[in-house]
């Protein structure tokens, strides 16, 4: 039987943290020299400092599950994983399809708010990656460099090759928070296809 932390104690004592920071409107100090409008505005300084941090600290969560979920993957998809026995191998599986299914059970999301022309962007950004996907199926080799060249765009360091300057005026239309998303599925992407080119390697050899 699960029995829930006391107030203070283990996941409890975060959110009590959180709410002892957070502002407090006093209306009972008649002796400060501030308006009423000064001091709505000072308490929703302080707010809104605070949203932006839960939505940093929302926005790492999105990365660590990210982060969890592919490495799980690459896991699944080891090289070891076919020197082994075939019981052994299915309780390996089994065994990361459960962490798998209970890290899927944690959601969360950040919306980011746009403007027309942003949700455009974003829009053709997402047509281009889509198209490296398709591509994959047909021409990996060609499909592979192509998500440099969109790499690229996203940094100043060049991974490889040349910069497609459509896909960088694309993304550049795009919020930064949107840009920082795309540049993690285009690494996602990349490192998938090196994966795909090892795999390959061991195969002709």
């Amino acid at each position: 039987m699960d029995v829930d932390p006391l107030p203070g104690m283990s996941g409890g004592l975060t959110t009590s943290l959180v709410l002892q920071t957070l502002p407090k409107i006093d209306e009972d100090n008649v002796l400060s020299s501030k308006t009423p409008k000064e001091k709505l505005l000072e308490t929703l300084d302080l707010l809104e400092t605070h949203v932006e941090k839960l939505r940093k600290n929302a926005s790492q969560l999105e990365e660590d599950k990210d982060a969890l979920l592919s490495t799980l993957d690459s896991v699944m998809n080891a090289d070891m994983m076919y020197n082994l026995e075939e019981n052994d191998k299915d309780d390996i599986i089994r065994y990361a399809e459960r962490v798998m299914n209970r890290c899927l059970t944690v959601e969360v999301k950040v919306l980011t708010q746009r403007d027309k022309m942003q949700e455009e962007a974003l829009f053709q950004v997402n047509h281009l990656i889509d198209g490296l996907v398709i591509a994959l199926k047909t021409d990996a080799e060609s499909a592979r460099t192509k998500c440099e060249s969109y790499m690229n765009a996203c940094s100043s360091n060049m991974v490889q090759g040349i910069t497609d300057k459509i896909f960088e005026s694309a993304l550049l239309g795009c919020t930064v928070d949107d840009q920082k998303k795309v540049k993690r599925r285009l690494y996602g992407l990349l490192t998938y296809f090196e994966k795909m080119k090892v795999v390959s390697y061991n195969e002709v050899n």
